[in-house]
């Protein structure tokens, strides 16, 4: 079980450097979503099932909803998407 835990942690850390490192608005927030869940997966590891749940509906769910409006009203997916094709 230590083992498992460790990997998680290790792949919060991960998380964290990817998603600061990231150039693409979309990239971090998936990154971000990802993080969310693991997170949520530590807290019912951790025995504290009201928390993993909160984590899961708030930091995966509402807050990545939240990001992709906010992304689409300031049409920044669309600009990334144009720059992509532009590139190739």
């Amino acid at each position: 079980m230590t083992i498992f835990f460790a990997i998680l942690l290790l792949f919060l850390i991960i998380c964290a450097i990817a998603a600061s490192f990231s150039k693409s608005l979309l990239n971090t927030i998936l990154i971000f979503m990802s993080y969310s869940l693991v997170m949520s997966v530590i807290w019912i590891l951790l025995e504290s099932p009201d928390l993993a749940i909160t984590e899961a509906a708030v930091g995966a769910g509402v807050t990545t909803v939240l990001f992709l409006v906010t992304l689409k009203k300031i049409h920044a997916i669309i600009r990334e998407e144009q720059k992509e094709e532009e590139n190739e």
